[in-house]
């Protein structure tokens, strides 16, 4: 026997490698240090462009809408939507990304596959001026099925220490920006997939005429990046606290940035829902309160603000090309939660 024969083509993993290398250094900005392929990736930190630098990670992954990109046998939209939405992690603590690392695991490894994800996330690294400086591809027989493959993605950025958004001055009186999400983003698919697949037995490729296109192009919407239109904001105390709605809706992510004696009301008439998300209502029979709590329902972050700043951020979101923030609502006195009116 050989490594081949248990399951693992070296070879493949080199013609891995070799594709993605290029796609990798796209991404490169002046801090990177190290090639793809070095056991570490080194990454120099312009200490000039900061007073105190402090630096903020998160990881995450893209959960079970993966099966739809399976299912679709398209995956060039996956590695965006990874990277945006762990830009949208650390943006919310008023940080910019510096650099993006990857891990890709599968049962059997395609490179075309494999650059097809990565082309996503290089894609996205060089939109957020983030630098794709590493990440490990494991090829791992028996333990995922044909065809199927994992991803996660880490991301460090950094914000000045005077200019961290912790949400410790929130207080009642200020007010809730909404900014529109573009679709269900990187969440809520085990129930979208349950309803669309399982229930209505519809094919990726279904037309639906209330969206006015198929389940497959609706379902994989890219995950949009917030970092274009709020980085002018950022450093210049306009925003008091900011949440990116993901998994748990606007009821779990919107209390996880208010400080003690504060309660968020929102307004659910404030905004339009989207038509994926009353489509997905209302064929899958789903109450209000799972849908709120499975979905982004067409916001996608959040900011707390004070009130007699609410024009001028409204006004600088316009400027940056952001031209549907809405208030949804204010805070109020109470313990952190979402009371919804």
């Amino acid at each position: 026997m050989d490594y081949r024969s248990s399951g693992v083509d070296i070879d493949a993993g080199h013609e891995t490698v070799r594709r993605i290398k290029r796609l990798a250094k796209s991404t490169f900005t002046p801090g990177v240090l190290s090639e793809i392929g070095s056991f570490g990736g080194l990454f120099r930190l312009d200490t000039s462009a900061w007073k105190e630098p402090v630096l903020v990670s998160s990881a995450d992954g893209v959960g079970t809408k993966l099966k739809v990109a399976f299912m679709a046998n398209r995956h060039r939209t996956i590695g965006a939507d990874l990277v945006n939405h762990c830009v949208n992690d650390i943006l919310v603590q008023g940080a910019v990304p510096l650099f993006f690392l990857d891990y890709l695991a599968t049962g059997r490894l395609s490179p075309e596959v494999a650059e097809q994800i990565v082309e996503g996330l290089a894609r996205a690294c060089q939109d957020n001026g983030c630098a794709l400086l590493g990440g490990e591809t494991a090829e791992m027989p028996g333990f995922y099925a044909a065809g199927e493959y994992d991803v996660a993605g880490f991301i460090v950025g950094a914000v000045d220490r005077a200019n961290i958004i912790d949400g410790r001055s929130i207080a009642p009186g200020d007010v809730l920006l909404g900014l529109p999400s573009n679709g269900l983003h990187t969440n809520g698919y085990s129930l979208a997939r349950k309803i669309a697949f399982e229930e209505l037995k519809l094919g990726v490729d279904t037309h639906l005429p209330e969206l006015g296109e198929t389940v497959g192009e609706a379902f994989l919407r890219v995950h949009r990046s917030y970092l274009p239109v709020l980085k002018p904001l950022l450093g210049r105390s306009l925003i008091k606290g900011m949440a990116h709605i993901t998994g748990g809706g606007i009821t779990d992510n919107l209390p996880r940035v208010l400080p003690p004696g504060t309660a968020a009301r929102v307004n659910r008439t404030a905004w339009r829902v989207p038509a994926i998300f009353r489509w997905l209502g209302e064929a899958g029979r789903v109450p209000e309160y799972d849908l709120r709590r499975a979905l982004n329902m067409g916001i996608g972050m959040i900011l707390v603000v004070a009130e007699r700043d609410a024009d001028a951020v409204g006004q600088a979101l316009l400027n940056t090309g952001e031209a549907n923030s809405v208030v949804i609502g204010d805070i109020v006195k109470g313990e952190p939660e979402v009371r919804y009116t």
